[in-house]
């Protein structure tokens, strides 16, 4: 199995522990992040991408990475990409390109962007997971569910920190614990 994990917007550029200071919620951890998400059942790629990455440009090689996979024979129901906030608007993204082989697709705190307006063509495929902090504005996918009519299951989880954004800038127990089960489980 293959898990790509992509970080949040804050992460980018040259430090991997950058702190948010503006909302307060801290220190993004991405070092602690990668290694909790790390298991002995997959193998986990987490890009550390640089300053002002090209969100559109990044799913392309997101896309090609991952059809790469496919073509050396990995199954599709053993990718599953993942991203945090701006990670999660490309991984949408990706996922999107990805329509004809239906990966598993873990959101975490993103569906603002891949419901906008300027995004209403964006959807999602395969098996799919979101979470979502009940503080933060970037709340639930029903959205992005309903207009991604060929997902093959949907599920969503709130978890309820207090820590708004934040609350994925650590890898912490309400959310890194469903993701690595929900990644380990057999879907078809």
């Amino acid at each position: 199995k293959y898990v790509f994990y992509s970080h949040g917007y804050i992460v980018e550029g040259e430090n991997p522990k950058p702190i948010e200071k503006r909302f307060g919620w801290g220190l993004y951890d991405f070092p602690a992040i990668k290694k909790s998400l790390t298991d002995d059942s997959y193998n986990l790629i987490a890009f550390h991408r640089p300053k002002n990455t090209d969100p559109f440009k990044y799913a392309n090689e997101l896309n090609s990475q991952v059809r790469d996979l496919v073509e050396k024979g990995v199954s599709p129901n053993n990718i599953t990409i993942m991203g945090f906030s701006r990670g999660a608007f490309i991984t949408g993204l990706t996922s999107d390109k990805l329509s004809d082989l239906a990966i598993n697709t873990i959101i975490l705190a993103g569906c603002g962007r891949l419901v906008s307006k300027k995004h209403t063509d964006t959807k999602v495929y395969g098996n799919v997971l979101s979470i979502y902090e009940k503080t933060d504005r970037a709340n639930t996918c029903k959205a992005l569910k309903a207009k991604s009519y060929n997902v093959k299951s949907f599920t969503e989880l709130e978890i309820n920190t207090g820590l708004e954004h934040g609350a994925f800038y650590r890898p912490i127990p309400e959310w890194i614990e469903p993701v690595k089960s929900w990644i380990k489980s057999n879907r078809s």
